[in-house]
Formats: structure tokens, sequence, C-alpha cells
């Protein structure tokens, strides 16, 4: 079905596109047309990071950046769903245009910026849902916070997410908001997650109920800064860490259409540098914290290269553009 969608779906702008696909399939499972959909080969249940997934196969932050589509998308098989990155105050993120496929390499480069309606209209959203599955909420902070007060929105965020969530994902690593990045920084990183695990420890005792923190992280690290972000997410206990985001290298785009746009790139051409930080995270963890790998998975193959260099789940993002929902079955099935 995806298939005789796509090519109409490829003449819309690309973010318009991207949210007639949201509404199609909430109307779709208004009707209860999804349920009529194939679903995935039961996988034996994987316990990781102290919860139990039915399947090892995500869905990326990003998809949903508000939480308007849980129930839809969960009823598409995904063992867990991750919805965000959300920011304590709405914003709307970079001008537009903002989305961009480059289709012969079945790649996508976006510079949104964390746009989103805030953290209260998704928790409202996700008090609405009835999708009983894991869901993971992935945080952020407003374009306008100063780097030297990051933590603050962090903390924001995590509080007000905390009991919705069954796990929360700590995203330092878009590309397309100012310095960000920086925050993966030793020093920046070592004050967040600090401050993180404190709140976590905190937010346990007051609501009897442990909620894993994740960190995501970019492909763009170096192997020394690799090991630097291993050492402290066992100095400080972080429960998880998701490789990757998105990368600013054009390797593999070079004089494509949309190649030389600003943003973050996603697709296939990220996969080898996503799976590579997946096994220098993986050796300089020593199995210590799981990994979810994510990053350029549009086949069961490039999934299960993923499971092999050490990640513990993956999760998909770009590749759904590409190769729709009947992916999710794939990946299952591969792995």
């Amino acid at each position: 079905m995806y298939a005789l969608m796509r090519p109409l779906l490829f003449m819309l702008d690309a973010e318009r596109a991207h949210h007639l696909t949201l509404n199609t399939l909430q109307a779709a499972h208004d009707l209860g047309l999804l349920a009529l959909l194939p679903k995935p080969r039961h996988c034996q249940s994987r316990s990781v990071f102290g919860l139990d997934f039915p399947n090892p196969v995500g869905l990326a932050a990003g998809l949903d950046k508000n939480g308007v589509c849980i129930d839809a998308l969960g009823a598409l098989g995904f063992g867990f769903i991750e919805v965000g990155t959300v920011t304590p105050r709405p914003q709307p993120g970079n001008p537009r245009p903002r989305l961009f496929r480059i289709p012969q390499v079945n790649a996508i480069i976006n510079r949104f910026g964390f746009n989103n309606d805030g953290v209260d209209a998704l928790v409202e959203n996700v008090k609405n849902a009835r999708y009983d599955g894991i869901l993971g909420i992935n945080i952020g902070k407003n374009f306008d916070t100063p780097n030297e007060h990051a933590a603050e929105d962090y903390l924001i965020c995590l509080r007000k997410v905390y009991e919705h969530a069954s796990y929360v994902t700590v995203n330092i690593s878009s590309p397309n908001t100012k310095n960000l990045r920086e925050l993966q920084e030793k020093e920046a990183l070592a004050h967040l997650l600090s401050a993180l695990k404190s709140e976590q420890n905190k937010l346990t005792q007051q609501q009897g109920r442990y909620v894993p923190v994740l960190l995501k992280i970019a492909p763009d690290l170096t192997p020394e800064q690799v090991i630097e972000i291993a050492d402290l997410l066992r100095e400080y206990r972080i429960d998880g860490v998701i490789a990757t985001n998105t990368t600013l290298s054009r390797t593999g785009v070079e004089g494509l259409p949309n190649a030389a746009e600003t943003g973050g790139l996603s697709g296939a051409p990220v996969r080898e540098k996503s799976t590579e930080i997946i096994r220098q995270l993986h050796t300089a963890l020593q199995g210590e914290i799981p990994i979810v790998g994510a990053g350029g998975i549009l086949s069961g193959a490039d999934a299960q290269e993923k499971i092999s260099a050490g990640a513990s789940l993956v999760q998909l993002y770009s590749g759904l553009v590409y190769r729709g929902a009947g992916l999710v079955r794939e990946v299952c099935d591969a792995l």
C-alpha cells in the first residue's frame, strides 16, 4: 500500500507530506483500518534497562514530536515508541523549508530545530493516548537557553514527563540547535548528567517508580570523545545510550540535489558512521550499559548489523519514509 502512496507523497513538500502521513495514519487508526495490517512475528521479549520489550524494534524520536499520533503509531507493530524532542516552552523551530529528501541514496536532511508545542502539550497528549506499550519521551532545551543553563531546561522536562514515560531520552546531539552539541564535551556533560541523576533519584523516591534515563549522542564523535562519554555514562550510572542522531557529514550525498542544505543528514549514508559509534561504545562500556542503535536502518540486514555491533535494541525513522511500515515487520523478522 505504501509503495503506491509514496510517489504521491514525494510530489509534496517533505514537511507537508510528513504531516499528511501522520494525519492519514491517525484517521486509519480511528477507522480501525490499521488492525488489518499484518503484524510482526512474535519475538522473544527482551529485558533492557529494566523494561520488557515485546520486540526490539522501536520508533525513533522526531517523527511524532508532540505525541499526537501515539495510538496509530502503536498499531504498526513497534516494540516501543519514542516521542519528542520536547522543550520546556513551545517554539516554532527554524524557518521553512527545513526538511529535504535525497531519494537517490535514501537520505533525508532536516534542520527543524526542536519545533514543538512544549512539554505541557505533549504531556496532555500522552495522558489522552490509549497506548499501553513502552513509551520513551525525548527531552531537549529551548533554543534561547544558554548552555550554562541547559541543565535547568532538561530538569524541567524530566520532572514533567517522568510519571508518564517508560524511559526518558536526553537529546544533546541535534545539530540544529546552536551549540547544543557542546553539551557532549566532558565538563559540560558531567555537570548535566550529575544534575539529571540526582533528579532521577529524587523523583524515584517521590513517585515510587524508577524511570530509566538515556543519552542520545551524535555520530560525529572522535574515538576519544566516545571513550570520555562512556566513562561519564558509567560514572553517573546512566541507564542507556542511543547511538546515533543525524550527521553533519555529507559523505555519500556529494553533488546530489539538496545535499548542500544545512542540517542533519539521516538515512542510508549515516549507517556506517552510526554502526562504528556503536562498536566503539560497546567496547568502551564493556556491556555495562545497554545501547540502542539508530541511523540508516533500511532493511533487516541493517538492523542486524547494529545488533552485531553491540546494540540491544534498534530504532527506525528515515527508513520508514522510504520503505513504509512494512519495514517494521521485516526488521522484526530479521532479528
